[in-house]
């Protein structure tokens, strides 16, 4: 994440950071928009904010964690769980297909061959941010809100506190 941060802070842009307490190795970077760090005790939490405001996930190269997440969220757009398209992509082709055997998944019958769609390989940061950009501009109306909703959420009025 600290990368996303880090080119809208150079842009001039605001970013926000979904950070996860762990005792010894992990901290917020210092690209974050201060007031937009969120703090999370529970890896739960974190990814349900994470899934609920994206609209897009880069994976990169990474261990335990990025599996959780990317995992996660192939398994919300597998099972329409979000009200929005998500589009997934994972950066470096090599390293994503030497870790995880997709085809393999697929003869085995536990995903199925459309699942495959559901994800792009990328290689280059432009050829990233030109699927970013080409894709997420068909969908995002210049009007809409910024903020994505589960499906089946609910919609409640916002809570206002009565005059004393």
């Amino acid at each position: 994440m600290e990368a996303a941060n880090r080119g809208a802070a150079d842009a001039g842009g605001c970013s926000i950071g979904l950070n996860i307490s762990l005792p010894h190795e992990q901290q917020p970077n210092p690209y974050i928009t201060p007031e937009l760090c969120f703090e999370f005790h529970y890896f739960f939490m974190r990814k349900l904010w994470f899934a609920h405001l994206a609209r897009a996930m880069v994976a990169f190269p990474g261990g335990f964690g990025t599996l959780d997440e990317l995992v996660e969220m192939l398994t919300l757009a597998q099972t329409q769980k979000l009200d929005r398209p998500m589009i997934i992509l994972l950066y470096g082709t090599a390293y994503w297909q030497e870790i995880v055997n997709f085809p393999a998944l697929v003869q085995h019958g536990m995903i199925s061959p459309e699942d495959l769609k559901l994800f792009r390989f990328v290689d280059q940061p432009a050829q990233a941010l030109e699927i970013l950009r080409q894709t997420l501009s068909t969908q995002i109306a210049p009007d809409s809100p910024t903020l994505a909703r589960s499906a089946g959420a609910v919609s409640r009025p916002p809570n206002r506190r009565q005059p004393s």
